[in-house]
């Protein structure tokens, strides 16, 4: 299968690892593939566990974005740039667009997100359109 985030990428050689394992993740950018490529699979506990603590969404909020994910079909993700963010780092930012189809439309989500390091590994912490 091909990675939903980069389709010249094996899921299982990209964001497989992430999904299975947070802590492989060294950088904000990857971070936000692997949660574009959680909303394309609809791994919500992978969206929940990528979260910041102090801006996860709640249990109950967490059915509501399930169904949103599986509502639309998501077509395309495109990073526009990247803020810090690296190994080294402990905040990064990554501007994004993510395409998808609803309702017979395509609707571009164009987002600076922020990232942060917590208990040892990268979270999204909240993002501005």
């Amino acid at each position: 299968m091909q990675c939903p985030c980069n389709p010249t990428q094996l899921y299982k050689n990209c964001c497989q690892k992430a999904h299975t394992d947070i802590r492989t993740v060294e950088t904000a950018e990857e971070l936000m593939r692997s949660r574009y490529s959680a909303f394309v699979l609809a791994d919500i506990d992978y969206l929940q566990k990528s979260h910041y603590s102090k801006t996860r969404p709640s249990k109950r909020e967490k059915k509501g974005i399930e169904d949103w994910t599986n509502s639309v079909h998501w077509v395309k993700l495109a990073i526009v740039d990247t803020i810090d963010g690296l190994k080294e780092d402990t905040t990064g930012v990554v501007e994004f667009k993510a395409f998808f189809m609803e309702d017979n439309q395509v609707i571009i989500l164009h987002e600076k997100s922020n990232f942060c390091i917590e208990d040892g590994h990268w979270v999204y912490v909240d993002g501005n359109n």
